[in-house]
């Protein structure tokens, strides 16, 4: 009885216990929703808050804009229609010019009718006028043939033929005269000019060569050069656009090309090859690129350097390239930077002898041949093409003129053409600076001697002095005293616009008569 009076007081205090648990865990959690909800309202009462004040100020920027957007569109209809008004006005401008002009063209066409039926009636009666005269002038030759006894065409003829025949030997000898005169005087002081030239300006250099020698450190570099199979010596001959000769040549290798900036790089890439050691088709490929790039930059800097030290200004800086590329390259074996550096400063004495101006002088000198620096990007002769450089970049007629006119492409217009063109003969044809092969050599002897047979008279000819010099025998009873003079200039005009010559070539015509006796 005791037990289940316990028992019971347990499932009682339990129960008790539960009720309890139970309505304290209910009291907290209203709580707890309470402070929830209370929280939940203050978020949603700040939130409306909130939401309205961005809808505020969305409604004042959307104002904002629009009276801005509203603003820009009026100024920019007041701008319209103003430019609408003066274009209007522009157009009534217009309008009124051309109904000036329609009535100015009017009167000139009423006033041209006229004068086309003034001229018309003039026409008639010179028509008339002149039916008249050949009718008058029939007569007279009529009768004037009835009392010579010839016709008038023989009679014409032979006036004709007596008049040209005076008047050509007459001419033979004023030209012989005027031009012994003239050659006498211009040769004493062309040869004072430009001896005083040449002696100022001494500079020693020959002909150059179309290839390089790169030197071993052993011949066992060769084999290195050659590589597996070639495949090293072509690859760089390849890349670098040039022929490499490896023959049995002690410690050396040779760089042949024509193109001498390839030449160059080529020999400069493969001596750093040998100082490297590494030799592979990768290797050579960069290295070639490489020394392409500093081979540009350096020809710029050589351009620069050579206007500087020949105090050229304002020289177009886009020039410079062009200008070191001169230096290497060639003609006839004649380094042309060198060449140009030469027919400047000769035509700045031949200038300064002459009272002229030598700086502008020497700047056409050197820039006469920069065409041949570009000759082969662009086509036509090297002086047109310098011609158009120096025009892009800013150089001045005179400039231009003697650019464009050196080897009498163009007429000349001043002095300064001339002088360049002077300057330029004396540096090509000084001993040494130029070299020519055998067959060229040949064949300009040959030209001169077929142009000089080419004309009546002559005999024989001979081409003498390395074609300095062309002697010219003629028949004396063809051709005389007066008209060798003649003959001589005719020939030199055949071979000045047939024949490409450095320096200058003599026509000298020998005219003689043998008489001939025998004593039995």
């Amino acid at each position: 009885m005791l037990q289940v009076s316990t028992l019971a007081y347990i499932v009682a205090a339990a129960v008790v216990s539960f009720g309890l648990g139970w309505l304290v865990c209910k009291a907290r959690f209203e709580s707890r929703h309470g402070k929830a909800q209370a929280v939940s309202e203050r978020l949603i009462a700040e939130a409306e808050k909130e939401a309205r004040g961005v809808i505020k100020s969305a409604e004042l920027e959307a104002k904002e804009e629009f009276y801005q957007a509203r603003q820009r569109f009026e100024e920019d209809t007041e701008r319209a229609r103003g430019e609408n008004r003066r274009r209007q006005e522009s157009l009534d401008a217009r309008e009124d010019n051309l109904n000036k002009k329609v009535a100015f063209i009017d009167q000139k066409e009423t006033r041209i009718e006229q004068q086309e039926a003034e001229l018309r009636a003039g026409l008639e009666d010179l028509t008339r006028d002149q039916k008249r005269l050949a009718g008058v002038l029939q007569e007279q030759n009529q009768k004037l043939e009835q009392i010579a006894g010839m016709t008038a065409e023989s009679a014409k003829q032979h006036l004709m033929d007596n008049l040209v025949n005076e008047a050509r030997h007459a001419a033979a000898k004023s030209v012989q005269q005027v031009r012994q005169e003239t050659e006498r005087t211009a040769r004493r002081e062309a040869m004072k000019i430009l001896s005083l030239a040449i002696q100022r300006y001494a500079a020693e250099h020959a002909a150059e060569s179309t290839v390089s020698v790169v030197d071993l450190p052993s011949d066992d570099m060769k084999g290195r050069i050659i590589g597996r199979e070639g495949r090293n010596i072509r690859a760089f001959e390849l890349t670098a656009g040039v022929d490499v000769i490896i023959d049995d040549t002690p410690g050396a290798v040779i760089v042949s090309g024509f193109d001498p900036v390839r030449r160059e790089v080529a020999r400069l890439s493969l001596e750093i090859l040998i100082r490297d050691g590494r030799i592979h088709p990768g290797r050579i490929e960069e290295v070639v690129a490489k020394t392409r790039a500093e081979m540009q930059e350096k020809i710029r800097e050589i351009g620069e350097h050579a206007c500087l030290d020949l105090g050229l200004q304002n020289v177009n800086p886009e020039l410079h390239p062009y200008i070191g590329r001169l230096s290497y390259r060639t003609s006839y074996g004649q380094n042309l930077l060198k060449h140009s550096a030469e027919v400047a400063s000769v035509a700045a004495v031949i200038a300064a002898e002459l009272g002229l101006d030598p700086k502008l002088a020497k700047r056409c000198g050197f820039l006469h041949d920069i065409g041949k620096a570009a000759d082969h990007e662009i086509e036509g002769p090297h002086a047109a093409i310098g011609a158009r450089l120096c025009k892009k970049y800013g150089e001045q007629e005179t400039v231009l003129n003697a650019v464009g006119g050196h080897h009498q492409d163009v007429e000349p217009t001043t002095p300064y053409t001339f002088i360049t063109s002077a300057a330029d003969a004396v540096s090509a044809s000084r001993p040494g600076a130029r070299r020519e092969s055998v067959d060229s050599y040949v064949q300009r002897l040959e030209n001169l001697e077929q142009i000089a047979d080419s004309f009546d008279g002559v005999e024989k000819c001979f081409a003498i002095q390395a074609g300095r010099e062309v002697r010219v025998m003629v028949n004396h009873n063809k051709v005389s005293d007066a008209e060798a003079a003649v003959l001589a200039e005719e020939i030199s005009r055949r071979i000045e616009g047939e024949l490409e010559y450095p320096g200058q070539i003599k026509i000298m015509v020998i005219r003689e008569s043998r008489s001939t006796s025998y004593a039995k």
